[in-house]
């Protein structure tokens, strides 16, 4: 039997992470979503600190799931110009870059980051 949803997901989450690395200079963009929400967050991996996150909890936005998400990206990006980050390596932790994930990365450079 084929692998799971979850475990297809975490097998690409573990290719990418190997490629993918944020420094101080250029941080990484993590995303992650659930059924209900979505968060992202920019992460320093050279001293493992949270910079700036964002989500649709913290935000309490209104519109469907992919408006949401966009929203969650303008206001990331927002607190990361705010931070002096202008530029991300974006991480799409395993999910397909489609939908809600592509839809934040949007929201994301509308509001000013480079990814």
């Amino acid at each position: 039997m084929g692998l799971t949803k979850i475990e297809k997901r975490i097998k690409a989450k573990k290719r990418i992470r190997s490629k993918v690395f944020g420094t101080a200079e250029r941080p990484r963009l993590s995303v992650f979503k659930s059924n209900k929400e979505m968060y992202a967050q920019i992460i320093d991996d050279t001293t493992g600190v949270t910079l700036c996150s964002a989500s649709t909890r913290v935000e309490k936005l209104d519109g469907t799931k992919t408006e949401k998400a966009s929203s969650v990206g303008k206001a990331l990006a927002a607190k990361a110009i705010k931070s002096g980050i202008s530029e991300v390596v974006f991480d799409r932790n395993g999910f397909v870059y489609h939908g809600r994930i592509k839809a934040l990365a949007e929201g994301a450079r509308e509001g000013g980051l480079k990814i």
